[in-house]
């Protein structure tokens, strides 16, 4: 009963920042009078569908993704020099073109955004203030005490204690410039952190979870804002993070890893009620939204960044590149993706088995 509680959570989570990301296509695709042949979530054959005026909407048997495709997008099957037809991707300008393709990971951050009011409005969010300086450890020898509130780390806004958390699970050992505040008044000082051969990382020397603190009215918005944008900077720490060589591929999930981190989850907040599973899965949803959206913008083939790149390439020659030498490269792009994704997903199912 417990797997397929998860499985169902699974499934309505990845269903929900699917359809967000291929509705933002799809809303601005009819706004700019581009035909959408097909709107569909999931992957490989079609389990349910019907027509409606020029759109196809379908749900796949694999609750893995999903499409909005637009007519002629990729450009492949004209001839070189060939005039678009009328209401087709290609036939718009590329103003239009452009807010069509952004429009998905920007429905992703909207998403994310919409959870975090929830969440936060719920829960509240923990502010950085130091609740358990360590004795001896590196945050002490820098003078910070218990009730001191981080402002700034490395020039580096601070403004929720899981910052502060962020911050000194990626640091490789580096010094650290803190502004803080205490009554009323801030400091600077530097911190270095010392290194814990047993864990093999650096620590701050501090512990807890900040002051947790209920919000309302713009200081609701102002935080579930900060929210979103934490997992930006966790997001986007984490790929700096593999391009550094510092993540190995046990560190990255797919779609099952994702379904078993579902699964814990569940399992560790159910004893406390179903508002604790609920807002436990907006979490995951706030974190894997961002993701979608800050992905599908990194400018590579078959992405959403990717599609970007050569539309800014048209506004600044004046002209397109050749619809289908560009749909070629996505071409390509998107089979390298399939095959990263099978292997992701292979090396989740042995670790899973492993286990």
């Amino acid at each position: 009963m417990t797997v397929f509680i998860s499985i169902i959570f699974f499934i309505i989570i990845f269903s929900t920042i699917v359809i967000a990301h291929e509705l933002g296509h799809f809303i601005l695709a009819k706004a700019n009078g581009i035909r959408v042949l097909e709107f569909s979530v999931g992957m490989g054959p079609t389990i349910w569908g019907f027509q409606k005026g020029e759109t196809k909407y379908s749900l796949k048997l694999l609750p893995f993704g999903g499409a909005c495709m637009f007519d002629g997008e990729d450009g492949m099957n004209m001839e070189e020099g060939a005039k678009p037809e009328e209401g087709s991707f290609l036939a718009a300008n590329v103003w239009a073109r452009i807010s069509c393709v952004a429009a998905g990971p920007i429905f992703n951050f909207i998403l994310a955004f919409l959870f975090s009011l929830i969440v936060v409005g719920y829960c509240g969010s923990n502010l950085p203030v130091l609740d358990e300086v360590t004795e001896g450890g590196a945050a002490e020898a820098a003078g910070l005490q218990n009730g001191d509130i981080i402002k700034e780390i490395d020039g580096e806004n601070i403004h929720l204690y899981s910052e502060i958390s962020l911050i000194s699970m990626v640091n490789q050992g580096e010094s650290m410039e803190i502004v803080y505040e205490r009554d009323g008044k801030e400091y600077e000082t530097i911190l270095n952190p010392i290194y814990d051969k047993e864990a093999d990382r650096y620590y701050m020397g501090i512990y807890g979870n900040g002051q947790y603190t209920k919000h309302s009215g713009f200081q609701l918005i102002k935080y579930s804002a900060y929210e979103v944008q934490y997992w930006m900077r966790a997001t986007f720490k984490s790929l700096a993070m593999m391009l550094q060589g510092n993540v190995s591929k046990d560190d990255v999930s797919g779609p099952v890893g994702i379904a078993q981190i579902v699964g814990e989850t569940y399992e560790e907040t159910r004893e406390y009620g179903v508002s604790s599973v609920v807002l436990s899965m907006m979490n995951i949803a706030i974190l894997l939204s961002v993701n979608l959206g800050i992905i599908n913008l990194l400018p590579l083939p078959a992405l959403d960044g990717g599609r970007l790149v050569f539309m800014l390439i048209e506004v600044i020659r004046g002209k397109p590149v050749p619809p289908e030498k560009e749909g070629m490269v996505h071409f390509i792009g998107l089979v390298v993706f399939m095959i990263l994704m099978v292997l992701i997903m292979y090396n989740d199912i042995m670790r899973i088995i492993g286990r």
